[in-house]
Parts: structure tokens; sequence; C-alpha cells
């Protein structure tokens, strides 16, 4: 008797069990939610993304950390995009880990990037540009909160996606010039390509490379239709043509308020509000002007970010108006770190660039000789190898791809190419900063995207290194690995 009454309770326990996993998957909800924090850096600050630095003289626009947690019950995803230039490992390690301890993600599910706006506070050293510690502080704190209030505004939510087009505003800035054409570079040697060649240059030949126009674009709204987020991506380096000594998102900032106004109607009032996010796609070699074009009359300050802003929220907008819904989507990570090898200087550079900095009347060097010798010995103290993070992320049948460089186009191109998931899209300048990615065949090449210096000193190797990588966690998505 006492055998089938304990048979009886283990059935019992084994069906309630049973019928609660089931009912637990059942009730598994998708849901998205976003937010922004302001990290505007204060007056008198220090603005990176030149080969000199720059004083903050006054705020035009504020910049963001805009967040995104996507959650499908089982797995969550944290996606941050910043409006800076570009920021360092160290400090988005810890933002992520101050947010993970409020919203027990894992940290190698999220994902951080910079848009690299050259019109916002210093977050990492370049050239002759160094971050104020309390400013790093500042954006640890605020990104992290961006992404935890990302979270804390989760609701159920239906997701669609589409990629648009604007080929209007992209052009490689590479070009091969014709032969006998000079192009000198700081160390003394003479490049095969010339960067940003000039309009109307009558010694062009051709450019170096292609061109990316995608604009994949993912829009999440609540199950009741109020618009949530929508993370775009383009591959434009960035638009410039802000005021001198201004703070300014670029046109990120812009298209973030134009495909508000697109997706949002007059009456409705979100709360959440709705947040809009473009992040960078590999425009290491990539920008806005026309080089084979007219010279035109210079235009006043804004009006191209308003005008390119505009355009590739249109073409988002048209991708995503009426792109099919879905409420029910698997979401995965992964994550790997590789280590790459780092392009020292010989000890015959390190005596060049000592007796340059030495003639130099200094302390700020002008000259790209004077600034790239003062790179040389920055460098010589760099590790010979570096670790940076990998990362792949699984959204469906849809895929994003991380790298913490300023990627070549060619290297977008062919990750769309050969992904298994279509469509797959990269942002670059995340997880930190590791300078320029070329192809090793634009190494060759020359250039200043190849410079060695502390924003392009990976190893010749490393774009095909790191292919190799993410093909494969993507294939290993794909089959359930």
């Amino acid at each position: 008797m006492k055998s089938s009454v304990c048979t009886f309770l283990l059935s019992l326990l084994f069906l309630t069990g049973s019928a609660l996993a089931q009912s637990n998957s059942a009730n598994k909800v998708f849901q998205a939610g976003a937010a922004k924090s302001t990290i505007t850096p204060k007056i008198g600050s220090s603005i990176n993304g030149n080969m000199q630095d720059v004083t903050v003289r006054h705020v035009h626009d504020d910049i963001h950390a805009r967040a995104l947690v996507l959650d499908d019950g089982q797995t969550k995803l944290g996606f941050v995009v910043l409006d800076l230039c570009m920021v360092s490992r160290e400090t988005l390690d810890k933002a992520k880990q101050r947010a993970s301890e409020f919203t027990g993600i894992p940290v190698q599910n999220m994902m951080m990037s910079a848009t690299h706006t050259h019109s916002a506070g210093t977050a990492c050293g370049v050239f002759q540009s160094d971050p104020d510690p309390a400013y790093v502080d500042f954006i640890v704190e605020r990104t992290a909160d961006a992404l935890i209030r990302a979270h804390e505004n989760r609701a159920p939510a239906v997701i669609s996606w589409g990629v648009g087009k604007e080929e209007s505003e992209v052009f490689n800035r590479r070009w091969y010039m014709k032969p006998g054409t000079a192009m000198p570079n700081p160390f003394g040697g003479q490049d095969q390509v010339k960067m940003n060649p000039g309009v109307e240059n009558p010694n062009m030949d051709k450019p170096a490379g292609p061109i990316d126009p995608e604009v994949p674009s993912i829009f999440l709204k609540t199950v009741d239709g109020k618009p949530i987020a929508v993370l775009a991506n383009y591959s434009l380096h960035y638009v410039g043509g802000t005021g001198p000594g201004e703070i300014s998102a670029d046109y990120y900032g812009a298209f973030a308020d134009r495909i508000g106004d697109l997706v949002l109607s007059e009456n409705t009032l979100n709360d959440p509000p709705f947040v809009g996010i473009m992040s960078n796609g590999t425009s290491g070699d990539i920008n806005n002007i026309n080089w084979p074009g007219k010279k035109t009359e210079a235009l006043p300050h804004y009006e191209k970010i308003r005008s390119v802003a505009d355009k590739v929220a249109s073409a988002s907008y048209s991708a995503i108006k009426n792109a099919p819904q879905q409420n029910s989507i698997k979401l995965a990570a992964k994550q790997e770190e590789i280590r790459l090898g780092v392009r020292k200087p010989t000890a015959q550079d390190i005596k060049r660039a000592e007796g340059i900095v030495a003639k130099a009347a200094g302390p700020t060097m002008q000259s790209l000789e004077e600034i790239y010798a003062r790179e040389t010995l920055l460098l010589r103290d760099y590790p010979d190898q570096v670790d940076l993070i990998l990362q792949v992320f699984k959204i469906g049948d849809l895929a994003i791809t991380a790298i913490p460089a300023e990627v070549f186009v060619e290297i977008g191109l062919e990750l769309k190419a050969k992904s298994p998931f279509k469509p797959t899209f990269n942002i670059e300048l995340a997880n930190g900063y590791n300078g320029y990615l070329p192809t090793a065949k634009h190494h060759k090449l020359g250039g200043y995207e190849t410079w060695r210096a502390r924003s392009s000193y990976l190893e010749e190797t490393a774009a095909d290194k790191i292919l190799a990588v993410l093909l494969r966690l993507l294939n290993d998505h794909k089959s359930g690995k």
C-alpha cells in the first residue's frame, strides 16, 4: 500500500512538473525595451577625432547612450550605441559589469559601440586628445544606466526588419592616382593610394574599393502598436560640417530624431519614449564626399547632417513600414576573444621618431611627420599582442556581428555574402577600440588608414583572422551549436 502511494505521488509530481514546464514555455512572451541617457561633456573639456585636440566651446545638440534590450523569455540581449568617436574596452567592460549587476544580462550578451561622430567628448586617447578620467567614469555610469533603463522598460513586443538602400551618400575615400602622382606618407615613404584626394583633382584615377549602400533596420513595437525603437545600420564614416568646438551627435543623432518623426503619429503619446538608434557599419574607408563630382559652395553648419539623416531615415522607414511582424523569435549570442599581433615600431623607427619630436617646436605636434613620430613613441610601449572581443547575435533569421575597429567596407560585404543568415550586418567600433581594420591588400597599398599609430596598429592579417572567427560563429549559430 505504501509503495502504491509513493508511486502515485511521484507520478503526480512528474505530471505537475511537466504541465508547469509546458505552461512556462507557452507563457514565454517576446519583450523589448529602449531608453537613452545623456553623455554630453562639460564645456571646456576635450573633443577628439582630429590630429590636434579641440576644446568644447558650445553644445549644439546633446549626445546620448541609446540602448535596446530584447528578451525572448529565455535569453536577453542588450545593445548600446554611444554618440562618441571611439571608446576603450576598459570603459565598456566596466559599463557592462554594472549593467549586468542590475539586469542579470550576461556581459557576453551585451554589445556597446561608438557611432564615430567627430564632435563628441574624448573617451579614448588618440592622436593628441586624452580623456578626462572623470568624464570616462561618467560614461561608464550613464552607459550602464541606459541599458538598465531599457531593461526596465521591457514590454510585450513585435519585431520586424528590412533592408533599405541609400546610395547617394556613400563614397570610397581611398583612390588610386594617375602614374607619377606624389603620395608621401609621414614615415618617409610613398603610398600607392590616397585618402580624400580632393574634389575635381585631375590626378584621380579610380576608387580603391567599393561601397555598401544598405540600411538594415530593426523595428520594435508594443503588441498594441506603439513604437519602441528602431536599430539601424549604415556604412558611413560620419558627416561633419558642425560648428567649431561644438558638441553634436552628427547625423546619427539627427537620424534618431527623424526616424522618430516617421514612425510616430502626431497624436500618439509614447511612454516610454521612442528611441531611434543609428549604428555604424563598416565605414573605415567610406565617407559622403563625391570626389569626382563638382565643387560646390560650403553649406551652412549642420545642413549636410540634416540632409543625410533625412535620406537615410527615409530609406530605413521604407524598409520597415510594411515588413512582416513577429512576436515569437529565438535570440542567441556568441562571443569569442582573440589575440592579434601589434605592428610595433623598430629600433630604427624609434630613433627617427625621437629625432623628429626633439626638433618640434612643441608641445603640440603640428606636421603629419611630427604627429606620427609622437604616435611611434607611444606605440613603443604597447604590448606585442592585444586581446579583442568578437560577437555574433542571432535575432530570429537575422544576425548582427560586432568588431572593435574601423572596418573596411570589403570586410562587411564579405560577411554579408558568406553569412548563412539573411540579412546580416556588422556594427563597428563595438566593445572597444583597436584602430582601423584594413584588408591585407590595403595594407600593401598604404594610405592614411594603414599608417602605424594608436589609430592603426593591428597586424596586417587581422582582417582575415577576424573574418574566419565571425563566419565560424555565424555557422555555429545556424547549426544550433
